[in-house]
């Protein structure tokens, strides 16, 4: 690739980002306003109203202990869900159809959908961790391990959004991989318990759900404590990220799901 290609690609990837994030903060109150509110109930019903009866986990207040857990979950679903409604929306009105006639690279348009998934995700968890303030003291174990856990998971479930995206063939079949696979996988991935309350034979079960290391490991950023090594998660984060983003490449590369 020469100068003139890679100044193009970057044009183009930028213009792609710009899109996305405009498209974002254009239809707030569908995009930032509702995660919040859903997880100030979390905070309320779990963590005010059951919390004073549970009261600590891992040593720690439990409305403490579910923040980074809530947190968590709110990156996950928000990325996820804004890559595969905004790619479905482009393949469903043929826009993606310009984008693969282009010279773009198709590295630099994943990389512009993922970027766009990025910041919601990023701004959705960052609007919850400020809303967790009016219920909760925050302190933060270790910034850099909170921020690329962070990143780095907000990437995979872009990635898995967008092989979502290209297979669905119509608007329900974007929910249904949310619903019968995400929801429960993050239900059960530690972010109101911690793993160690369950007998040692679901503990084992319960190591093969990946929502499981990312949630401690963002846990570990805040709190400084894990059910799981850290190292192992971060381990498997990337992982994930070099097998969805070789797949999504690959859907790219191919027109899989993308050309009628």
């Amino acid at each position: 690739m020469n100068a003139v290609q890679r100044k193009a690609a970057w044009v183009g990837f930028w213009t792609l980002v710009r899109k996305e994030v405009n498209r974002i903060l254009r239809i707030w109150p569908q995009t930032l306003l509702p995660p919040a509110i859903t997880m100030t109930l979390y905070f309320v019903i779990f963590g005010s109203l059951i919390g004073k009866r549970i009261g600590q986990m891992g040593g720690f207040d439990y409305m403490a202990f579910i923040v980074p857990g809530l947190v968590m979950m709110s990156v996950i679903t928000n990325s996820y869900g804004n890559m595969v409604s905004s790619f479905f929306g482009s393949k469903f009105g043929r826009h993606i159809e310009e984008l693969l006639v282009s010279p773009m690279p198709n590295a630099a348009i994943l990389g512009g959908y993922i970027a766009g998934s990025l910041t919601r995700g990023l701004m959705v968890g960052l609007i919850v961790s400020m809303m967790a303030m009016f219920f909760s003291h925050i302190q933060i174990h270790n910034i850099w391990i909170v921020l690329t856990t962070a990143v780095l998971t907000s990437i995979v479930f872009s990635l898995a959004g967008f092989i979502n995206a290209a297979f669905a063939k119509k608007f329900d079949d974007i929910a249904i991989v949310p619903t019968f696979i995400l929801t429960p996988l993050t239900y059960l991935a530690g972010v109101f318990y911690s793993i160690n309350m369950l007998p040692e034979f679901w503990q084992q079960v319960s190591k093969f759900n990946p929502i499981l290391y990312m949630v401690n490991a963002f846990r570990y950023g805040f709190l400084g404590v894990s059910d799981i090594d850290i190292r192992v998660a971060y381990v498997i984060i990337f992982v994930f990220i070099a097998i969805l983003g070789s797949i999504s490449l690959y859907i790219l590369h191919k027109g899989i799901g993308l050309r009628s």
